[in-house]
């Protein structure tokens, strides 16, 4: 049998040992991790799936266990083509966009997503969560995405702006302060740990560099820790998902192994039968053959570069005094008048006043979560940012355009891709036009670009300095 060839960057010990466990697969598994596929995750905020699909420009093949994945096998300019930029999907490798479907989030559910960025996981669960209620109705459930790393958190909140998220609070706290202040309050946490990376050798030249057997088992220690600070957050017969994209199983049987070991009150259930997952390897680390519950995405299996999953847990019933979503507002009766002025002028019709809340830097959210449950937390982001006040004046967020169908807005300017003015609004610029004064909603192809505002002959954008070209 002829061996393939590998990276020579690859480590000597990783190659080793994976050749050790896979036998006769080994080869084929190497072939497939040295690929560089791309995975694209349709966005169904932005429509329906099969109406994104046509937009789609390269060919593609479906992913077999996500109705919104879609797998490139040829390199692709994708992140570079406006429909990224516009939210209309998301790169990510096919095997992570297992997580969402695992989880299986409903929409009246509160779910975590601990380590969120840079928010691929968390996208797709608020797109499931969002997507799953009656057309247009209000949302039920909470959805908080945390990433205990700062500029990381930063990406985070971009991503969730970008893809058209309402339902997310975006947060900046270590597991232990979260679970101190929030015991029992999840139906559903996915712990995406960080790890040695195996499965992003292919595109990720860092994740090389930093391999070695002394970081394999560096991490088994934290991800050990990780779980266990996090086992507080998940209510009584709530679920636990936790994942890695790395094929060590240090890192995956062996962690599940001990949390199971040393938290009595939580089990390993069976993974939802989707096509393309093996049983987990507990052989390999000497662990209980229960851990065979847990499973695998091998590259050489099926699209996608490998991932691990294993879904625990807590045992008993939920108790009976949960929180539900906040519907409050905390917003000061002028505000509310020049707010409700704004929205009126922008939108054809009202947003709810449910969940308004007015933050000390004067900008405005509607937040699922009731703020006292959060006081005191680094909460970058409390829920959908609609607006701010400045100068006494209420000015409409660029995220309230991102979540926004054209048919929401009582004035629109729908550019094709090669408009002129598209690049120009980009910019910031302007251009001529004699419409009627006010907030206009640009558009490209249907799809939301973000806000201009037309007087004295002319349209201006407003789109965001950080963002523009």
């Amino acid at each position: 049998m002829m061996t393939t060839t590998l990276p020579d960057t690859w480590p000597p010990d990783f190659v080793k040992r994976m050749r050790a466990w896979l036998g006769e697969d080994a080869d084929a598994f190497f072939a497939a991790l040295a690929k560089r596929d791309v995975g694209l995750r349709l966005n169904p905020v932005r429509g329906a799936l099969d109406a994104l699909r046509a937009r789609i420009p390269w060919e593609a093949q479906p992913i077999p266990w996500c109705p919104e994945g879609l797998w490139l096998q040829e390199e692709a300019q994708a992140g570079s083509h406006l429909y990224h930029t516009l939210g209309v999907y998301y790169l990510q490798d096919p095997s992570a966009m297992a997580a969402a479907v695992l989880l299986n989030p409903q929409p009246d559910e509160w779910v975590l997503d601990l380590a969120a960025a840079p928010g691929g996981k968390t996208t797709h669960i608020a797109a499931r969560m969002m997507t799953a209620m009656p057309e247009r109705g209000a949302p039920r459930g909470v959805l908080v995405a945390n990433e205990v790393v700062r500029r990381r958190a930063s990406v985070l909140a971009m991503n969730v702006e970008r893809l058209g998220v309402t339902n997310t609070l975006v947060v900046n706290e270590t597991p232990e302060r979260l679970a101190a202040r929030w015991p029992g309050l999840f139906d559903a946490v996915l712990v995406d740990a960080p790890c040695s990376g195996e499965g992003t050798f292919s595109r990720d030249s860092q994740a090389i560099r930093d391999w070695s057997l002394d970081t394999v088992f560096g991490n088994s220690r934290r991800q050990k820790t990780i779980l266990d600070q996090t086992a507080p957050l998940v209510r009584r017969g709530g679920r636990l998902l936790y994942g890695t994209c790395t094929f060590a199983p240090e890192e995956n049987e062996a962690v599940i192994a001990a949390f199971l070991a040393a938290h009595p009150d939580f089990e390993i259930v069976d993974l939802p039968q989707v096509p393309g997952l093996h049983p987990g390897r507990p052989e390999w680390v000497n662990a209980p053959e229960t851990l065979r519950r847990a499973g695998r995405f091998w590259p050489h299996t099926g699209p996608g570069h490998g991932h691990f999953y294993a879904l625990l847990r807590r045992q008993g019933e939920p108790p009976n005094d949960l929180p539900e979503r906040w519907t409050g507002s905390a917003i000061p009766g002028r505000i509310w008048n020049l707010y409700q002025k704004t929205v009126g002028e922008a939108l054809v019709a009202p947003l709810s006043d449910k969940g308004l809340l007015l933050t000390k830097t004067d900008d405005l959210y509607v937040t699922p979560m009731d703020p006292k449950l959060w006081d005191g937390l680094h909460v970058l982001r409390p829920g959908w940012w609609v607006a701010s006040l400045r100068h006494n004046k209420v000015w409409p967020d660029h995220a309230l355009a991102l979540a926004l169908r054209p048919e929401d807005a009582r004035d629109v300017v729908d550019l094709a891709q090669d408009d002129p003015r598209l690049a120009n609004y980009l910019r910031g610029g302007f251009w001529p036009d004699r419409g009627p004064a006010g907030y206009v909603l640009i558009a490209v192809d249907g799809f939301p670009v973000g806000w201009a505002k037309r007087g004295e002959g002319r349209v201006r954008s407003r789109y965001p300095v950080h963002l523009r070209g």
